[in-house]
């Protein structure tokens, strides 16, 4: 009866093909990995400056109100007891890769959204599984048994229908919307809950009386259209009444990688800006070395302590993701903006128009030694990580 029945099963398309797989609290597992002290305590990944903000808080935090992008200085306040963790973004972006390879090993039609979350189309595992509920049981044991990481999974007919129930069955759980419930499932949620409602849309709804996505439902189109302009009032009456055609989509390419930081103090001295700029190019040069990517395009961010900002971008010859080619880049960037003696706030460099690392490029024969010594160092980080070696401008003493 056994295998009768799951011949039979595998004669049916499933109900509920599509799976939003999202990490909990990411930033704050990949810490309590490395340091088990943190476990079940609240902790909280960001910096420690005046205008630093939360990247991440872990769900004993949550409760007492902390949330990501809070000032850091009003987290403290409410849960002063927290253990406050710098973030460490090249770490973040190995063990991704690894949460990616785990959800690649159950269907190719994998659609990452960002680091720590995913959308799966498992239609094509209805000869290997029961039912979608069950892929969704078997990933997240995967990730849990060989990541020792956590993550939520929602199951449902559509992609926005699925990511809304990954958002309730946190944290660590799986929630499905069966075939048929779905506007029961849908109509009690209140209105901010559907994708691109901000304030300004939110406001503009309320004032049309929809506190619920039910309440946007039941609306006339056209009203809706009328105040919050045609496209977005379409799209927001079409996810309401639970109608969302997008497939999974595969080959979304990640348009640029990037490294910035606000500085509590502005940056006043010009060698100050530079070693600043030097350590995120070399932040950077680390997050295309694991991503596998170099980019055509190198963008400097500046903003001065009056919150002006200037970008400046560059196309080098052959494209970079060594940090003396982005160094050099940047440096020949920041050359073109005048400083005049105004701090500067924020720094940041991009690399984009990216292209795979290991692509074929002209051989480019200036600076042969620089070059050697240059993947002669790579070969280090990739051997012994990416703190084993680094530009002498950025060691201290």
């Amino acid at each position: 009866m056994g295998l009768l029945r799951r011949y039979l099963a595998s004669m049916r398309a499933f109900a509920e093909p599509f799976l939003h797989v999202d990490m909990d609290a990411f930033f704050v597992e990949v810490e309590r990995l490395h340091d088990p002290s943190l476990i079940g305590r609240p902790v909280v990944v960001g910096g420690t400056g005046p205008r630093s903000v939360v990247a991440a808080a872990s769900y004993e935090a949550r409760r007492f109100g902390v949330q990501s992008a809070m000032p850091m200085g009003e987290a403290r306040r409410r849960c002063p007891q927290a253990r406050v963790v710098p973030p460490h973004h090249d770490r973040y972006s190995k063990v991704s890769d690894q949460v990616f390879d785990v959800l690649r090993s159950f269907t190719p039609l994998v659609e990452g959204l960002s680091v720590d979350e995913a959308f799966l189309d498992v239609s094509g595992l209805r000869l290997h599984y029961d039912a979608p509920a069950a892929v969704g049981e078997a990933i997240r044991r995967r990730v849990r048994g060989d990541l020792g990481l956590p993550c939520s999974v929602g199951v449902a007919t559509t992609k926005f229908l699925a990511k809304l129930a990954s958002e309730d069955a946190k944290p660590d759980g799986l929630l499905v919307v069966p075939a048929g419930e779905e506007l029961a499932f849908l109509h009690p949620l209140p209105v901010r809950r559907l994708w691109g409602v901000g304030e300004a849309t939110l406001a503009a709804l309320e004032a049309l009386g929809a506190n619920t996505i039910g309440d946007l439902a039941r609306l006339d189109p056209s009203v809706v259209s009328g105040r919050l302009g045609r496209a977005v009032g379409t799209h927001l009456h079409e996810l309401a009444n639970g109608r969302d055609p997008r497939p999974v989509v595969t080959d979304v390419e990640t348009k640029s990688v990037s490294a910035e930081s606000t500085y509590a103090t502005d940056l006043t001295d010009l060698d100050e800006v530079e070693a600043a700029l030097l350590r995120h190019c070399d932040h950077l040069a680390a997050r295309l070395r694991h991503q596998g990517w170099s980019g055509r395009t190198v963008t400097l961010k500046l903003r001065f302590g009056d919150f002006t900002t200037l970008t400046r971008s560059l196309t080098p010859r052959l494209p970079v993701h060594r940090t003396p080619e982005l160094w050099d880049a940047a440096r020949e960037l920041l050359g073109r903006i005048d400083l005049a003696g105004r701090g500067v706030r924020l720094l940041g460099v991009a690399a984009s128009g990216l292209v795979p690392a290991q692509d074929p490029h002209q051989l480019e024969m200036e600076h042969p030694n620089r070059r050697a010594a240059a993947d002669a160092a790579e070969e280090v980080r990739a051997r012994f990580g990416d703190d084993a070696v680094r530009p002498a401008r950025l060691v201290d003493g």
